[in-house]
């Protein structure tokens, strides 16, 4: 009885999850329903389908760095007390406003832009999030939590998105058309974000912090400071700076895949509805699996589990280069699924567990950078040598070296933790 009272969820850690629940319906939305609607938009203005992978992969890039630019900034500004929450907000604000601001565009390239300011909230606002974890429990509980929220984000984003699918799947039958259904889900996904977001946004409170500003003046300049001094002394960081690193490889093909399927399956002339169903898949493969891998995180070592993870992806797009069938793309999505979740709780549990706790913002922010800013890398990469080789599946090779560089890469870094 006393074990299973410990292991229960906390109600700031719930609140913290519900989170996760929320922006991943826009991370679902964005990896399914949005490309296929802007191939429908580029479609009416011509555009091929090998520039149409091209081009989104280039607006992926472009937000992501942008993040890449701000996150750390504000992220060392965030770590004021009684800042974190506040910029936290403002961020998310952004990403909800501009998913709902995506129901208005017609022209391909103005969906992009609106697009990219939606991403740029979403991802800014992770920055803070995930910087709030050691506020919010535990360290002996940082993997347990984490992976949590990865696997409730996973199953509970399938709400929004199974009701937006009855719109964009039926719409013709509903007897609306197919822009009037993406306003629909739009509206829907949105909601939904705002909405299990406000119990977090109530009771969180800042535990760590490095300054104590009691007015706005010369924070920004001292916070800058800091993040100066921080980059400066990562070098002495060894076991931070070398994971960082690998962090930046392997994590860089995770979010390509997330971000790049839909479109891929899509250029390749794989079926509409079997690619949204397919990735609906991998959400409910992914919700046991994160739960799995956050257990046996209090059985086996994190950094083993980590590894393992990276294995499997690389095996992933090593089959991914040759996927030219539904059937195939389906078992890609269960494959993903069952390792989506844990690496992306793992490392951040295991990073949130190697840094100082009153620094979390200023290194979740350099954390960010070497992961969904890395991903501009993958996703550009992608769209170039689609655009090189002709070939939608002509990018997808460029993966498995990143998979190949962050497992070696990461071995470093563990051997330097345990120095």
């Amino acid at each position: 009885m006393g074990q299973e009272k410990k292991e229960k969820l906390t109600k700031m850690e719930i609140n913290w999850i519900l989170y996760d629940v929320g922006n991943s319906a826009f991370v679902l939305l964005a990896t399914t329903i949005l490309p296929i609607y802007f191939n429908y938009l580029a479609g009416l203005e011509g555009v091929s389908e090998v520039d149409y992978l091209a081009y989104w992969g280039y607006a992926a890039s472009i937000a992501t760095l942008l993040v890449a630019f701000i996150g750390p900034v504000c992220g060392a500004i965030a770590d004021t007390k009684g800042y974190k929450k506040p910029i936290f907000m403002i961020c998310m604000m952004v990403g909800v406003l501009g998913c709902a601001a995506l129901a208005i565009p017609k022209s391909w390239i103005v969906f992009l832009v609106v697009f990219v300011i939606a991403k740029v909230g979403y991802s800014a606002s992770l920055v803070f999030y995930d910087s709030m974890l050691p506020d919010i429990t535990t360290p002996e509980r940082l993997d347990a939590v984490s992976s949590h929220g990865f696997a409730w984000g996973y199953i509970g984003s399938c709400v929004p998105f199974v009701f937006s699918l009855v719109f964009v799947l039926f719409y013709e039958k509903i007897g609306i058309t197919m822009v009037t259904a993406m306003v629909i889900a739009l509206i829907i996904n949105a909601l939904w974000w705002f909405v299990v977001t406000v119990p977090l946004l109530r009771h969180y409170k800042q535990v760590h912090y490095t300054g104590n500003a009691e007015s706005g003046r010369g924070v920004v300049k001292e916070s800058l400071r800091r993040l100066g001094h921080t980059l400066l002394d990562l070098k002495n960081h060894k076991k931070i700076f070398v994971f960082m690193i690998a962090y930046f490889f392997y994590i860089d093909g995770v979010y390509t895949i997330i971000e790049m399927a839909t479109a891929y399956g899509s250029s390749l002339g794989l079926n509409s509805q079997g690619l949204l169903l397919a990735l609906l898949l991998t959400q409910i493969v992914a919700f046991p699996f994160a739960l799995l891998f956050g257990k046996a995180a209090k059985k086996y070592r994190t950094e083993k589990l980590i590894r393992l993870c990276i294995l499997a992806y690389l095996c992933i797009a090593l089959y991914a280069i040759q996927l030219d069938k539904q059937y195939e793309f389906w078992v890609l999505a269960v494959c993903v699924g069952m390792f989506q979740g844990a690496i992306q709780a793992l490392s951040r549990s295991y990073f949130a567990r190697i840094i100082p706790p009153e620094k979390s913002g200023e290194f979740f922010g350099i954390f960010d950078i070497c992961g969904k800013g890395a991903s501009f890398m993958g996703t550009a990469l992608m769209g170039l040598f689609a655009q090189i080789t002709g070939k939608s599946n002509g990018g997808v090779a460029i993966l498995a070296v990143m998979f190949l560089i962050g497992f070696f890469v990461f071995g470093k870094a563990v051997k330097l933790n345990e120095a």
